[in-house]
């Protein structure tokens, strides 16, 4: 009886232990920080688990890899994609253990298969007999219809060179696929630039030619997507079409999963599975597949691994409460809709759970030698880590070509010597970027609205004009165009600067300001040390004459202490709270004051500012110009569509504007660039005295 009694203690001792163990047990989730807020909001759901997890906020999903490698976090939810960069990584210990599958098909081993399916009496045995057929495509730059096929023909050796260096990434897939098939339907955007876009239709027009609209070879097409590709195969006079087993089934009107088929006018018995193999399989069978795209799911380092089973049960929990509820915080943080659940998978390494589906080489994609890469300078530490993390990222994320990272102090210089490829420089530097180092704009930042030069003054100041700044305490933003170029522009025209015997514009300044923060980080000024004491006083580093970082936010925090009037940019003011643009004015040329909203109208060029550029040599050809283009132009649509892959604006370590300037909207390709408007805005600087 006392033994008896004794193990029942002992079981009892030990469920406490084990209740106390999983209550205790706490699990850091990495999640971007534009969904922090959702996160938190995630965590404060009571569920059956009492495991309890932790929001770690991260710029994107790369430092969130990067925190899950360190154990800064535990666990955060991943794509395929994201795995591929995690596995890359040094030292790694990433184990995915759970996946999120449709309900559809809840257990299918993979997200979709990429299959191919042609015409059952086509004459064919062998992937050599594809040269010639008419093919039938989901759309550029897709899964199961393009980068599938492309990347097992390569590797079978079916299409020839894709390393062709007088061609573009995408020039050198088009050509392949042309050459191997003599019509195709491959609709969408060839290049984000449509100019680009336009010449390669016409030149690779055979890809359009099976389209619903060949003219415009783009979506919406009724031959394209995955049902559009068998629509394409089975009405349009295709012979082969690249698509994913689910779509077959629907279109064949086959059980899909849990689903009962439904009723088709489409014979399956007509058509059948094309194998890598050459062989053929009857739609109604098991499809052979070319490769496939692993489910997303969720992945963690090797120390979570012990507590594995409480942090499946918290998801699963987590998904039965957000789903009663429709929280936006399930699929938000966790992926999870109304169409996909979350489903426990054995523990397996990142690579490992990519490679079982065939999918690293659909990603790597990368032909060479010769490898082509765009080489992308920084002149900084923070600008060389977020290079490098965006070279990661866009890799991954099928943009070509790879991003090269280039520290060098002076880039443009660099540029000029073939050392790299491009750089982004605001529009001060274009005179030096054209003239002394024979650089060429390619693309121009786009910030949604104009941005102007404009002069702040606090709402209570007596100022009324230019004029009345004499000797004044003035704070200028270190984006040169703004708080130098354009108040010489506007102090000069008003006739208010004397001409100083050097003939310099910083010394005719501090002539006319008493003091200031003339901040100089984004290229040197002549200064005489008087000036140099007088227009560098108000500055954080006097010595360096230097507010920080140099944003017009700091010019404001100057203002706000103990300058009368801040020279900065009008995109500032949508970065400050309503409180403070209810201190402001701007004061303009014509003598008066408006508010914040006028800066059309009340600015110191009297015309909006010259964006930031990206800059190149003058001599790269021109297809080596738009390759840049349509690669740089991908990057920006995608990261700007999903910052939560990577942050490609805005804020980095702290630090703003590193590869591009932080608000930027959108980039566009420079077709026609005005180069006198830009040389007659600093001419007043570089040749003050004439």
């Amino acid at each position: 009886m006392k033994i008896f009694l004794f193990l029942a203690l002992a079981i009892c001792a030990a469920n406490a232990r084990l209740v106390r163990r999983s209550a205790n047990a706490e699990f850091k989730m990495c999640v971007p920080e534009i969904m922090m807020d959702d996160c938190k909001e995630m965590i404060q759901q009571k569920t059956k688990a009492t495991a309890k997890i932790v929001c770690i906020p991260a710029r994107d999903r790369i430092e969130c890899i990067e925190k899950i490698k360190e154990h800064v976090a535990d666990f955060g939810m991943v794509d395929p994609e994201d795995m591929y960069v995690a596995a890359k990584l040094p030292d790694s210990d990433f184990q995915v253990f759970e996946e999120i599958r449709t309900i559809e098909e809840p257990e299918a081993e993979f997200r979709y298969e990429g299959v191919a399916v042609v015409h059952k009496d086509l004459e064919i045995n062998s992937v050599q007999g594809l040269k010639g057929l008419r093919s039938c495509h989901t759309g550029v730059g897709r899964n199961v219809g393009y980068k599938i096929p492309l990347t097992k023909l390569k590797n079978m050796g079916i299409i020839g060179n894709l390393a062709e260096p007088t061609l573009s990434p995408r020039e050198n897939e088009l050509e392949a696929f042309s050459k191997l098939f003599s019509k195709a339907c491959i609709v969408g955007k060839w290049s984000p630039d449509a100019d680009i876009d336009s010449k390669m239709k016409k030149r690779f027009s055979n890809l359009c030619e099976l389209c619903e609209h060949p003219d415009k070879c783009d979506y919406p097409d009724n031959f394209s997507g995955y049902d559009g590709a068998l629509r394409c195969l089975a009405h349009n006079n295709g012979q082969i079409a690249w698509t994913k087993v689910i779509y077959v089934r629907k279109f064949f009107g086959l059980p899909v999963g849990i689903t009962p088929g439904q009723p088709s006018a489409e014979n399956p018995d007509n058509f059948a599975y094309f194998c890598p193999d050459g062989s053929k399989v009857p739609i109604t069978g098991t499809p052979c597949r070319w490769a496939a795209r692993p489910w997303q799911g969720y992945m963690a380092n090797a120390a979570v691994v012990k507590n594995i089973d409480e942090l499946r049960r918290k998801i699963e929990n987590l998904n039965d409460e957000g789903s009663k509820s429709h929280a936006e915080w399930l699929e938000k943080v966790l992926e999870i809709s109304d169409k996909n659940v979350p489903k426990e998978t054995k523990l397996i390494e990142a690579q490992n759970y990519l490679d079982k589906a065939n999918y690293t080489d659909v990603i790597e994609r990368e032909y060479g030698p010769p490898y082509k890469t765009i080489r992308f300078c920084v002149s900084s530490n923070d600008g060389l880590e977020k290079c490098k993390g965006l070279s990661k990222a866009a890799f991954s994320r099928n943009i070509r070509p790879r991003y090269e990272c280039v520290l060098e102090t002076n880039c443009m210089e660099a540029i000029h010597k073939k050392r790299a490829d491009i750089v982004t420089i605001p529009a001060d530097q274009l005179s030096v970027a054209l003239s002394k180092y024979e650089l060429k704009p390619i693309i121009e930042e786009n910030y949604g609205a104009d941005v102007y030069a404009v002069a702040v003054v606090k709402k209570d100041s007596a100022i009324k004009s230019f004029a009345e700044l004499k000797g004044k305490k003035s704070c200028h933003t270190g984006d040169k165009m703004a708080g130098f170029y354009a108040v010489v522009n506007i102090l000069k025209r008003l006739d208010l600067l004397t001409k100083p015997e050097d003939c310099s514009a910083g010394n005719a300044l501090a002539e006319f300001f008493g003091q200031g923060c003339l901040a100089k980080s984004q290229g040197e000024l002549v200064l005489n040390a008087k000036a140099k004491e007088s227009l560098c006083g108000l500055c954080e580093d006097k010595e360096a004459c230097s507010m920080g970082d140099n944003t017009c936010s700091r010019a404001l925090q100057c203002l706000d202490s103990e300058g009368d009037v801040a020279f900065v940019k009008s995109s500032v003011f949508s970065h400050i709270s309503p409180e403070q643009k209810a201190n402001y004015e701007l004061l303009c040329p014509n003598g008066k004051r408006a508010p914040l909203t006028d800066a059309s109208t009340c600015n110191l060029l009297l015309k909006p500012l010259p964006p930031s550029m990206v800059v190149t040599t003058k001599e790269k050809t021109t297809q080596e110009i738009e390759e840049i283009e349509s690669c740089v132009l991908s990057t920006s649509q995608l990261f700007l569509k999903r910052p939560d892959y990577f942050r490609l604006f805005g804020e980095f370590n702290g630090k703003m504007n590193l590869l591009f300037s932080r608000t930027v909207k959108s980039l566009k390709s420079i077709h026609d660039f005005d180069e006198n408007t830009i040389k007659k805005t600093l001419s007043v600087v570089q040749d003050y005295c004439h």
